[in-house]
């Protein structure tokens, strides 16, 4: 593809970038990414993205916006509130940036779906509240052979990593290998969650898969970044690949995609584990 007049105007920052030029500006635009969650961790991705030319965003929420969101979910306004979280946020980022195409998924996640959807995509993002998604979509991008860049955040606190096990880098299992009981980590619901930490993590996600995208830079495959608002501190931590991971090890106990009993939901921001 050829940048337009307009185009190389509209993205003449990205452009002036050495590590980017016009040849990384076509790559964003023919690139495909998918999020789950039009949330707190959602919305600052989408908008990034959306705004460095990404030229199809995925969306996945079942949810409709409620007036709690807009302390977080920058992409939503009051006047959408008891609207479709999805369709809010295909208006905003069609209104910031008229290249992008979104497609939006306002069925509920779910084991059968989630491999043929991402299939479609060349990255995922996590942007959910809730671990039963964590893990189906992290051993969906598994089998399918897709990155997936994951966001959590509680209260002051968030973490981001970058899990590529196709490549032969750990995956979530390998991190976390199960899922912990129903109740035993609170939600933000319960806990709290301060609005810009959401955005922060979320900013950081985006940053990743426009580096995975242009492949720049060094990215947080293998590693685990973790945030603290209230000291103002990020720990690097190296994440190694679990030679008797469930998952991604060399003789699996799951070969196949599990869901879990535990409800789901995709459009908020997600609790730290």
């Amino acid at each position: 593809m050829e940048l337009s007049e307009d185009q190389m105007y509209r993205y003449s920052r990205n452009i002036l970038l050495p590590e980017i030029g016009g040849m990384g500006q076509e790559r964003l635009l023919r690139s495909k990414v998918f999020c789950i969650g039009a949330g707190g961790l959602g919305s600052p991705i989408a908008l990034y993205l959306a705004a460095a030319g990404v030229g199809t965003i995925g969306i996945a929420d079942s949810e409709q916006v409620d007036i709690t969101n807009l302390q977080r979910q920058v992409i939503h306004f009051t006047e959408d509130i008891g609207r479709p979280k999805t369709i809010s946020a295909r208006e905003k980022i069609e209104k910031l940036n008229p290249d992008v195409k979104v497609v939006v998924y306002e069925e509920p996640i779910k084991k059968d779906n989630i491999r043929e959807i991402i299939r479609d995509f060349d990255i995922v993002l996590d942007g959910s509240d809730n671990f039963p998604t964590r893990y189906l979509l992290n051993d969906a991008c598994y089998f399918e052979k897709r990155t997936l860049v994951s966001g959590a955040i509680l209260r002051f606190e968030g973490q981001v990593s970058v899990f590529k096990a196709h490549t032969g880098g750990p995956c979530y299992r390998c991190l976390y290998p199960e899922i912990p009981p129903a109740g035993m980590i609170p939600s933000c619901q319960e806990a709290g969650i301060l609005g810009a930490v959401a955005g922060m993590i979320g900013t950081i996600q985006a940053v990743e898969t426009l580096k995975e995208i242009l492949q720049i830079g060094r990215t947080l495959s293998g590693r685990l970044l973790i945030f603290n608002a209230l000291n103002m501190s990020m720990v690097d931590v190296k994440l190694n690949r679990d030679p008797n991971c469930h998952l991604c090890s060399k003789k699996p106990t799951i070969k196949d995609m599990v869901e879990y009993d535990q409800p789901a939901c995709d459009s908020d921001t997600s609790p730290i584990f």
